[in-house]
């Protein structure tokens, strides 16, 4: 058994110089067929937008179900309680998400160039 900073382990994998003019055609060669490219996603605004118009969504939606209980149209007040807790932990994810990138902004502004 060899000590653990021997180096017989990394001489069991000699290093090979690299083919830079494979590498680049393997690189440049066409996808197999059945293989594409992922198609662009939405940008990163439009995802924000998203988040916040399905966060208003649910706390609509929660408010509406709160008023019918409240004013005795339903009597799912289980519903009601669920609305409320999916609004809320919307909100939530959205108010970190903000904060996130308000922090990672200013990490940024700290960057010397």
């Amino acid at each position: 058994m060899s000590p653990i900073g021997s180096t017989s382990a990394l001489s069991a994998f000699p290093l090979q110089p690299l083919d830079v003019a494979q590498t680049g055609a393997r690189i440049a060669a066409p996808l197999p067929d059945g293989m594409r490219l992922a198609a662009p996603t939405e940008s990163f605004g439009n995802m924000l937008d998203g988040l916040v118009s399905t966060v208003a969504e649910k706390q609509a939606a929660s408010a509406n179900l709160t008023k019918s209980v409240l004013l005795g149209d339903s009597d799912q007040l289980h519903q009601s309680v669920i609305a409320m807790q999916e609004a809320s932990v919307a909100f939530t994810l959205m108010v970190e998400v903000r904060n996130k990138l308000v922090e990672s902004y200013q990490e940024l502004m700290r960057m010397q160039v």
